[in-house]
């Protein structure tokens, strides 16, 4: 199942994570004054988005299976990298394909694929204005990541629908205390920003408006992609340093040349 959806801003605005917003502006809690100013011109802008842009996201639930440290949905194989140092919590090297059913169990998993982005002109909105278009490229920002956690929720209680009796508060799913995991693009469980091509292939992110770079990453700035897991189990982890071994093995995983891999994962090779 695959599925587009748009969405208005006035839907998405209550999904926003301000924390983060703050975090980008480095206001804190003791700056009240310049938070309580710079939180007005966030809600008036938001009003402005409001009226002229929208958000917009494209979901797959495929049946999957994990195949060693692939996962293969919708007819396309996932290549994902594992931890070669032992996660301080699990106590295992682990991968995201740990958290789906093995093709060898002959019993087909699920996985959630998805991507979120913003009209292409929010985080360009004011050009002549750097004040401005700080503001709305934070707030884009937070729009598509807002948008994520709402998409998720939705898929949680009814696209998906494995969590159909979910009652959570705002601050519950910020601190994601809802079953399974969303592990994004270009974050540490997923630090491979051209992995980004393996999913438009299940996806079609153009229909939604974003466009890959030569090295995966998205346009609008303001997009996210990623996995939905629903294992109880699945946690997060930082996949770490990887070594010329893996980084040779998932070269032939992905079917690229092992010099574009290196390139791809440049910032997680172990360095000698």
């Amino acid at each position: 199942m695959r599925k587009v959806l748009t969405y208005a801003i006035h839907d998405v605005e209550p999904y926003i994570n301000w924390l983060y917003f703050y975090h980008a502006w480095q206001v804190g809690q003791k700056g009240a004054a310049e938070r309580e100013a710079l939180d007005s011109d966030a809600r008036e802008m938001l009003a402005d988005f409001d009226r002229h842009f929208a958000t917009h996201a494209v979901v797959g639930i495929y049946d999957a299976n994990s195949d060693g440290d692939d996962i293969m949905a919708g007819g396309v194989r996932i290549p994902l990298l594992r931890q070669q140092s032992p996660d301080p919590v699990a106590g295992a090297c682990l991968s995201l394909a740990d958290f789906i059913r093995p093709a060898s169990s002959g019993v087909a998993d699920t996985i959630g694929v998805f991507a979120t982005t913003v009209d292409t002109m929010m985080e360009n909105s004011h050009p002549d204005d750097p004040y401005a278009r700080m503001l709305a490229q934070t707030l884009a920002d937070r729009l598509a990541e807002a948008t994520a956690e709402k998409l998720h929720q939705e898929v949680r209680t009814r696209l998906w629908g494995y969590a159909p009796d979910e009652q959570l508060s705002m601050q519950q799913l910020h601190n994601e205390a809802f079953q399974g995991i969303r592990p994004a693009v270009g974050y540490p469980s997923l630090p491979d920003t051209s992995l980004n091509f393996v999913i438009d292939r299940l996806l079609d992110f153009g229909e939604i408006g974003i466009r890959l770079t030569e090295h995966g990453a998205m346009r609008p700035h303001a997009s996210v992609s990623g996995l939905m897991i629903a294992h109880p189990e699945a946690r997060y982890f930082n996949i770490g340093k990887i070594g010329d071994d893996q980084l040779r093995d998932y070269a032939l995983r992905r079917g690229l040349p092992e010099t574009l891999a290196r390139k791809f994962l440049a910032t997680s090779l172990i360095t000698r």
